[in-house]
Parts: structure tokens; sequence; C-alpha cells
């Protein structure tokens, strides 16, 4: 039986890949600071961090392959080093650990974020494309620096196989992902400001069965993108209408002055308030770079099929309405916990 570890396991595409793997009937071991949302038998789960060489080492005793998924997700912190800390220090240590350990598969989970153009074009970015050094922000370049580290090991020798979803969506994501924060965001407004660009999603799902198929199939030191549907968020912004049932105004705000105002609230959250702004000069950034993404590699080479991607939006609205996540239109900025950085401030997941 094929023993696996997975870090990160307790994040919102990591309890779906531990699911599916379980329903493979592999044995599954989670690396994460947070222990899974659901108990399953069949799950060992170690408490800690990725940027802990020895227990990295301890959790990878008589494993086979390893999911590696852990990471800071979110666009503010109050040490911006700790991005790179953890998405590129704790991918060094997953990845030199393995290899020590000689696991004989290794998959290394990226973002999308970073295959951005800072001048998109009208064609879809594929998985080949060259990671630019210019990311928009210390996330970003912190998860291009592991993604780059991954590819570099995967030249050397080492069979690492890059799994790159999308923005996942879904109902019950307890930990509150971006993609999440941000619908949940929206449907807290009925004056919704917003830029007018491309979003990928992709079901939870199906990114969780895609990053398996790259493990499975995958050629080492490939990149896949695991997304679903390039949709604008104009249209994003009217499903939710919809599903809602409320009457909203949607007005489109130009870039250059939602990068101002975002670098504005960023400067009093990192030097007064000390606590999460409502946007980030990186994530207006990523906006206005952001294109169409291709996934015709991993259809092709691994079989990936993503379901369509408006029944699991309307699905995850639905949830966000019916569990009250949502809160008073006076009080419509997302809180504390509904941001990235409080919801996945562990190292791991």
């Amino acid at each position: 039986m094929t023993r696996i570890l997975v870090t990160g396991g307790s994040g919102f595409i990591g309890k779906h890949l531990v699911s599916a793997l379980v329903a493979r009937g592999r044995q599954v071991r989670v690396l994460d600071l947070q222990p899974l949302p659901r108990a399953l038998a069949q799950v060992e789960h170690v408490r800690g961090s990725v940027l802990d060489r020895d227990l990295v080492d301890r959790a990878m005793d008589g494993v086979d392959e390893v999911y590696h998924l852990a990471g800071l997700p979110g666009m503010w912190l109050p040490r911006k080093a700790d991005f790179h800390t953890v998405n590129f220090g704790g991918t060094e240590v997953v990845i030199e650990t393995a290899r020590k350990r000689g696991i004989e598969r290794f998959l290394h989970c990226s973002t999308e974020s970073i295959l951005f153009r800072a001048s998109p074009s009208m064609a879809p970015v594929d998985d080949d494309a060259f990671l630019p050094d210019d990311m928009p922000g210390p996330y970003t370049r912190s998860k291009m620096l592991a993604d780059r580290f991954a590819m570099q090991a995967a030249a050397s020798g080492y069979p690492v196989v890059i799994g790159c979803p999308t923005m996942p969506v879904g109902p019950y994501d307890h930990n509150v992902t971006p993609p999440t924060a941000m619908l949940r965001y929206f449907l807290t407004r009925r004056l919704q400001l917003h830029l007018d660009f491309v979003v990928n999603l992709v079901d939870v799902r199906d990114a969780a069965e895609g990053l398996i198929l790259a493990m499975e199939r995958g050629r080492a030191g490939h990149r896949y993108v695991l997304g679903g549907e390039s949709i604008p968020l104009r249209r994003v912004l009217e499903l939710m209408a919809e599903v809602s049932g409320r009457r909203v105004r949607c007005i489109h705000v130009n870039g250059k002055v939602a990068e101002m105002v975002t670098a504005t609230l960023e400067f009093i959250a990192d030097h007064v308030t000390r606590r999460p702004p409502s946007g980030t000069a990186e994530g207006v950034r990523i906006a206005l770079r952001a294109g169409a993404l291709s996934i015709e590699r991993a259809q092709r080479e691994l079989g990936y099929a993503p379901g369509p991607v408006e029944p699991v939006l309307r699905e995850t609205i639905a949830h966000l309405l019916d569990a009250g996540n949502n809160q008073p239109e006076w009080d419509s900025a997302p809180s504390a916990r509904s941001r990235p950085f409080h919801v996945e401030r562990r190292f791991g997941g």
C-alpha cells in the first residue's frame, strides 16, 4: 500500500486531497499545525511546522510519496519576510528532506498567480510559461522562488512534479481561503466596487483530483495548471446577485486608482493598526496582470477533466448565505477571521 505524506493537509485543497487519497486506499499522514476538520481513521496527524527539519524528517519515515501544500496564502502579514520564510524556506526544507530520504515521488503545489505577466497578452498562459522575476509583491515572489526551487530539483534529477491550482471554490471552506473571502466580502456589499479582470475558478474537488493525477501521471520537471474556467469577475458578481436575490450596484474601478488606495490601506495596516487591510496593492497588481490560463497540458497528459464552474459557484454562494457567514451591510469589511492571514496563520496548510 502506498504511504503518503501531505503537508498542509488541513487546508481547503488539502482536506479534499486527503479524503480523495483515502478513498483510493492510500495510507495518509498529514503534517500541519491544525488538525483535519473531520477525523479519518486512516489518517495520521503530525502536528507541527514544515520549518522544523527534524519533525519533517520524522514525518517522512516510511513514506513513498509527498504532496507539499503547506504555505501562507494571504496577501498581507505584519512581517512580510514570513512569506519567504514559509513559502520558500518550507519548500526547501521539505524537498531537501524528501531527497535525502529517497522519497520516490514528490508533488509541489504552486499557484497560478506567478504565471501572469506585467503586460498580459490575449493568448492564454500555458504550463510552460517562464516565471518572470518582477513579481507583484512578497507573496508571489516567495511562491515564484519556491516553484523555481522545485524546478531546479527536478532538473538535477529528483522526480518533482508541479501542480498549479487556480482559484478553488466550494462549500465548507472552514479556513476561508482568499477566493472564499472574496465571495463573502462581495456578499456583504450592495455597492460593489471592483476591478474588471478575469478569474480562473475551479471546483476544489477537481483541483484535488488534479493533484493526484499529476502525482500519478505527470512528468518530472513539468508544471500542470489545474484550473476550471476563466470568467470575468463581473459575471461572478452577477451570479452572486442572482443566487442571493439581492439588488446590487456594480461599479468598475480604475486599476491605478485601486492600486493607490490599497497601497494606502496597506501602509496604515503596516504602521498603525497592525491588522489586515481590506485590500492590498499586490492583490490589485495580480488582478491587473490576470488573463486566461491554459489547462491543455493537464487535460492531454493527465486526463484532467474539471467540471463546469457555475454549479459549484452557485453551491458555494448558497452555502455562504445558508451558513450565515455574511455580515450586516453596516459592517461589510471582512472580519479578521475571514482574512487569509488570520485563518491561515500557521506554517502548514
